[in-house]
């Protein structure tokens, strides 16, 4: 992995909440980097700033000071619709809440991302129904996201982020609503995507999920572990 081309960059990133009369460092001048190909896990207590430190690593939010750039590209040099633009073609973001929009079937949400960049409905009908049959959801394609579990809603979430072929996914707590069980079944599918070849960067309580990354950035107190945490154990396949 070490000569795989730079994907991620972000150089001294800080962040600032207000919260009442006080003012919350979330981000600490926190420099990260991320090959392409790469697994990479974000772990560390809750209120550590891990999922703030996401939503800055896909233009989400902007830092107030530092610098994020995507496949050479500064985040905070683009205008609002071509970062909107960026992030729908070349980032796929998972939540912890699936935002499937319940009206919709499961095929439908999946080809949202796709007529919103304008693809042609023939070619988005085709590439969400391959995409559902990637997630073990070809069968529920036509069942309305109020008609699903939270298993199968996580999957369609994925196969929706997938859905413009982006160079980065971005997961925020993608197992947190889901049952052991059915959380490792997005484990699983996980580890199956990072062999295809996608780069995932996900923030993680679930210690099997972390325990799967590539490498891990654990943060404390908004900034990163200075113990040498860096590489775990890579499972056997």
């Amino acid at each position: 992995m070490s000569g795989a081309q730079l994907l991620l960059q972000a150089h001294d990133l800080v962040k600032e909440f207000r919260l009442g009369a006080r003012s919350v460092r979330a981000l600490r001048g926190v420099s990260v980097s991320v090959r392409q190909g790469e697994y990479v896990g974000i772990t560390g207590p809750s209120g550590s700033g891990k999922s703030t430190l996401l939503h800055v690593l896909g233009g989400l939010e902007a830092p107030d000071s530092g610098t994020v750039s995507l496949e050479g590209v500064g985040l905070g040099r683009l205008t609002d619709s071509a970062l909107t633009r960026l992030r729908l073609l070349r980032m796929g973001f998972i939540f912890q809440r699936f935002h499937l929009l319940p009206v919709l079937t499961a095929l439908e949400n999946v080809e949202l991302p796709m007529a919103e960049a304008g693809i042609g409905r023939v070619k988005r009908r085709e590439r969400a129904r391959e995409l559902l049959e990637y997630v073990g959801l070809s069968e529920r394609a036509d069942h309305r996201a109020t008609q699903l579990s939270g298993g199968e809603m996580q999957r369609v979430a994925i196969a929706r982020a997938l859905a413009n072929r982006p160079a980065l996914l971005l997961a925020d707590e993608p197992t947190g609503e889901l049952d052991l069980s059915t959380g490792r079944q997005i484990l699983e599918l996980f580890r199956l995507m990072n062999e295809d070849g996608m780069t995932i960067v996900v923030v993680t309580h679930d210690e099997h999920l972390a325990a799967e990354a590539s490498r891990t950035i654990h943060l404390i107190d908004g900034r990163i572990d200075p113990v040498p945490s860096a590489q775990s154990p890579v499972p056997a396949r």
